[in-house]
């Protein structure tokens, strides 16, 4: 490993979230055209098409876990915990944030969402306890 392994997912998960920016925007100009919403709606976000709202909620989404992912990334890479079963890890997290992402923004339905967001969930506590595992029992 280079040592910058684990820096990677971060990126991969940050280009979801500028992709959903773009996706949030084609839909809101989409909306507007369609005469759905008009411009000064989105001022105060107020009203918001279901179009444009999934994305808005989802791009809101990734600002909630994936806070602590970020975190525990870069605690990992400090501790030299950084190796493949972290990197694996991390990847699966990334992974399930945009197989989330991806069910957020279209059908939007709870039934898949839950499960991906819960598998998210524990990957992440996976990754918290296999750096309190490292740092307890390394060294």
């Amino acid at each position: 490993m280079t040592g910058y392994e684990m820096f990677w997912p971060i990126i991969a998960h940050v280009a979801l979230v500028y992709g959903l920016f773009i996706l949030l925007s084609a839909r809101r100009r989409k909306a507007v055209q369609a005469g759905k919403a008009r411009l000064s709606d989105y001022r105060e976000n107020r009203s918001e098409p279901p179009e444009s709202l999934f994305v808005k909620n989802s791009i809101a989404n990734q600002f909630e876990l994936p806070v602590l992912f970020y975190v525990c990334c870069i605690l990992l890479y400090i501790t030299e915990a950084d190796n493949l079963a972290a990197l694996v890890l991390a990847w699966s997290f990334v992974a399930l944030r945009y197989a989330h992402a991806f069910v957020h923004v279209t059908s939007n339905r709870m039934r898949f969402r839950s499960p991906l967001f819960a598998a998210g969930y524990v990957v992440l506590a996976v990754m918290w306890a296999w750096l309190a595992g490292w740092m307890a029992f390394s060294g």
